[in-house]
């Protein structure tokens, strides 16, 4: 692939569709994701298989794998033939005491809560607009997860389902100029950006002011594998533009946001109990979903991070840690 094109990897070839490794691989939207049959994770892939996974993985940025028996051990195992897995040092009640490298999505739930808030409230100070959802896993460190692996336990009978947009087809998809324009770019990705304080005593805010994290990241960043270019934006954490006035920043960042999220460059997943998704977080962005809260059903979701490299820019410059993180320490 030629990287300095700034296409993505995901061509439109029919050989797309078929076996490689002994395991079949199925794409499933034109720019990103593809369902992975033919193998079962708990048994453990053989080498084969593990390099097909990774190889389509790096080709459709996510992949979907349907009924797998994985519990919390065999998630670990499977997690690390592809890299370490983060061990977080602080998780919620949730998550299994004993397997420190597993995180469940139900302790989100009790966040809200210990600042004052049930978690509707908090939720939607935090995401109060469609963009602001999107992100990559913990963006806001200098060294962000190099990919995710989410296990789905309980799922509700409808909704819940989770969708994800390709970094590297929303940077080919600029126009010559504006690719040029951003190559040059660096921005803040910060905790906290864009919450909305309670009135009054906003327990969450002075959290956030005891806990900040932030690194100056590029704005265009080259994965270490593919050489693609990728847009390196989210609604999550991405602050300010470096150079620019806040309101110049804040109009490029809606325009490459808006870019990075166009439907044609996403793809949706239902889950179902004992659906596995595997994604490369230094390339795509994802959005949790939010049309399942009312419906009181619950959705308990396992994941493991495989740690990270620093970003690096299309000038070779490697992000820089402003405060809260430093490479390789969680």
């Amino acid at each position: 692939m030629d990287a300095d094109a700034g296409t993505d990897a995901a061509g439109t070839d029919a050989a797309d569709a078929g076996r490689t490794g002994g395991i079949g691989v199925h794409p499933v939207a034109g720019h990103i994701g593809a369902e992975i049959t033919g193998v079962d994770l708990a048994d453990g892939p053989d080498e084969a298989q593990v390099a097909a996974i990774r190889a389509a993985v790096l080709r459709w940025k996510v992949v979907f794998f349907r009924g797998q028996r994985l519990d919390h051990a065999g998630h670990v195992a499977f997690a690390r033939r592809f890299g370490e897995p983060v061990v977080l040092r602080r998780r919620g009640g949730a998550s299994p005491a004993d397997v420190p490298e597993i995180e469940t999505t139900a302790d989100r739930l009790e966040l809200g809560g210990r600042f004052g808030m049930d978690h509707e409230e908090w939720l939607s100070r935090r995401r109060h607009t469609l963009l602001r959802g999107w992100h990559c896993d913990h963006g806001a460190r200098v060294d962000p997860p190099a990919a995710t692996i989410l296990r789905a336990e309980t799922v509700p009978p409808y909704g819940g389902d989770t969708t994800w947009s390709n970094l590297a087809a929303a940077y080919a998809g600029l126009s010559a100029p504006v690719r040029a324009f951003a190559d040059g770019l660096r921005a803040e990705h910060r905790l906290g950006v864009g919450y909305r304080m309670r009135p009054g005593e906003d327990a969450y805010v002075r959290h956030l002011m005891g806990h900040q994290i932030a690194t100056v990241h590029p704005l265009v960043r080259v994965h270490p594998e593919t050489g693609e270019r990728l847009l390196f934006v989210n609604g999550y954490y991405v602050e300010q533009i470096e150079g620019l006035s806040r309101p110049e920043s804040a109009a490029v960042l809606d325009m490459l946001l808006e870019q990075a999220v166009r439907p044609e460059y996403t793809v949706r997943f239902r889950w179902e109990p004992g659906s596995v998704a595997f994604w490369d977080n230094r390339a795509v962005i994802h959005l949790a979903p939010s049309d399942n809260a009312h419906l009181g059903h619950p959705r308990i979701m396992h994941r493991v991070m495989l740690a990270g490299e620093v970003p690096v820019g299309v000038d070779g410059r490697p992000s820089q840690a402003v405060t809260g993180s430093e490479p390789g320490r969680w």
